[in-house]
């Protein structure tokens, strides 16, 4: 009888469990007009790839949002359409000029922000549209129109180089993986025996069958391709 296998573990095992008490909170853009924050603490998330700004607005209340390149601890930062174009700043898209880049863009106002969040990247706005949306390119390069009233952070999201420096020990990728729930070292599963893994077996590392398995699988053969939407097998050109 072979051990349960992998997929199988990170249902129950505490192994695969984040702990979610060392992470400070979510980025969340605060939706108010005309107002200016100050940043009164640089904070660090294992779960983030960049560094979170405390942001504290003249009512006391306190928001973590992502940390734009150029801002400290007392800086001002400036929420609205009438925001300057300074790094940190809030406003809407549709004020920013072209060319400029941005991050922590909203795919849809009021959302908080989705794209560009992780460390270095960077949107740019391309141009302002008649209908009175925008066309932005995002970070993939992709370019995408967006509701003008979508907000973004001006400038570009701290921690570039982040991926520059080596990682120099196992055990640095392992806390790494850990503050994710990510299991490291990863052996896949066409390295592994029939008994341990669908995908084992064999004289030589080969997944021996279909890789794609339907969404309601059970979990001892949930593996591979979880209901793709598409595979790499070509079904002919589209026109």
């Amino acid at each position: 009888m072979g051990k349960r296998t992998r997929s199988q573990k990170k249902g129950s095992s505490p192994r695969y469990r984040v702990s979610s008490h060392r992470f400070p909170g979510a980025n969340n853009m605060p939706r108010v007009e005309g107002i200016v924050g100050e940043v009164i603490e640089l904070v660090h998330s294992p779960v983030h790839t960049a560094p979170l700004a405390r942001l504290k607005l003249p009512d006391g209340e306190t928001h973590l949002v992502v940390a734009t390149e150029g801002i400290a601890i007392g800086s001002s930062v400036a929420i609205g359409d009438d925001a300057a174009l300074r790094p940190g700043n809030i406003t809407s898209i549709a004020k920013i000029p072209e060319g400029t880049a941005i991050n922590n863009l909203e795919i849809r106002p009021g959302d908080g922000g989705k794209i560009a969040r992780t460390a270095g990247n960077s949107a740019h706005i391309e141009a302002h549209l008649d209908n009175g949306r925008v066309r932005v390119r995002l970070p993939s390069g992709v370019t995408k129109e967006m509701v003008g009233t979508c907000r973004a952070t001006i400038g570009v999201l701290s921690g570039h180089g982040r991926g520059e420096m080596p990682l120099r020990t196992a055990g640095a990728a392992f806390y790494k993986a850990k503050a994710r729930g990510k299991l490291f070292p990863h052996v896949s599963g066409v390295a592994m025996n029939p008994v341990d893994h669908p995908h084992g077996g064999g004289n030589h590392q080969a997944v021996h069958g279909p890789n794609s398995v339907a969404r309601g699988t059970s979990p001892g053969a949930k593996v591979g391709n979880i209901a793709p939407s598409r595979t790499g097998r070509g079904r002919g050109k589209k026109i």
